[in-house]
């Protein structure tokens, strides 16, 4: 028969892909989790999980499994945080996933503002890009991912909820003041992460061109010390900017739509207050940041 520590053990395996990981993680010896998976495979009928070489990997049942039980044990944590609800969030955690521009600016303040309301709770912050950010939130590593998303990317899968907490204009980052897309169908342009590569791709091809690549990076410091020294021109989004603005570049706003900035949970409904408190604050910041 099933229960929580097989589930438990499965989900730390496909994380690890890895026994030993695994035993670290779950502080068990190597020998316990090889027997609660064989104990899991007895209970279920199939094979979850088969050797490869040295290591091991699921197999298709196996990840199946593993999917479900990551969702069966989010369920769980978020269960045990509405129970601490009960008591008036004196106690918990949290845990949030963003990527470093909203890192450095609504979340500082979110946490502030959480903080002040419910001193009891502890936030725990992860530095992540919305696809590693959405990884983690469907396999419960955290509780809240915060996302950015542009008006022509694809829908997130089935069982994310999101809940849009502000909007993050686009700017033409240039050595020029009062620049313009069009000023640049020649020039080298400074690439960023998928997504917003994806993104000046398309804006570009509205006005009639393809940017040249011809750099890559997604760190708003250094992408604006490479446009001061003239590898080329790229586009940020304001709130990068808010966290770092050199005086020696040039930010043009563009018409384009902006980027939205959303919260994001897995599952059925409620979230956790805990998550929902979270989620209160980083709606509040951004409207600070906004003004």
């Amino acid at each position: 028969m099933l229960n929580l520590v097989h589930l438990k053990v499965l989900a730390a395996v496909a994380r690890h892909g890895s026994v030993t990981e695994a035993a670290k993680e779950l502080h068990y010896s190597q020998p316990s989790v090889s027997h609660h998976l064989t104990r899991l495979e007895a209970a279920v009928g199939v094979k979850v999980v088969q050797r490869v070489g040295r290591g091991i990997r699921l197999t298709p049942e196996g990840e199946l499994l593993a999917k479900r039980a990551g969702e069966i044990l989010g369920r769980l944590d978020a269960a045990t945080s509405e129970l601490a609800a009960q008591v008036g969030l004196r106690s918990g955690r949290v845990r949030v996933a963003a990527n470093s521009s909203a890192l450095a600016t609504i979340v500082p303040k979110a946490a502030s503002m959480l903080a002040e309301a419910h001193p009891g709770i502890e936030l725990v912050v992860y530095d992540r890009h919305p696809v590693e950010a959405l990884q983690m939130l469907r396999h419960s590593e955290i509780d809240v991912a915060l996302i950015f998303r542009y008006a022509d990317a694809p829908v997130e899968e089935e069982g994310f909820r999101l809940v849009q907490v502000g909007q993050d204009p686009i700017y033409l980052i240039s050595q020029r003041r009062d620049d313009s897309l069009a000023n640049h169908r020649h020039s080298a342009w400074i690439g960023g992460c998928e997504r917003c590569q994806d993104e000046l791709t398309r804006v570009c091809q509205r006005e009639g061109f393809t940017p040249r690549i011809g750099s890559h990076s997604d760190d708003m410091v250094v992408v604006q010390a490479l446009v001061a020294a003239g590898v080329g021109v790229t586009t940020l989004p304001g709130l990068a900017l808010q966290a770092h603005r050199r005086p020696d570049i040039h930010a043009t706003e563009l018409d384009s739509s902006p980027r939205r900035i959303y919260a994001v949970t897995y599952g059925e409904p409620p979230d956790p207050p805990a998550s929902a408190a979270l989620i209160q604050a980083l709606r509040d910041s951004a409207r600070e940041l906004t003004r």
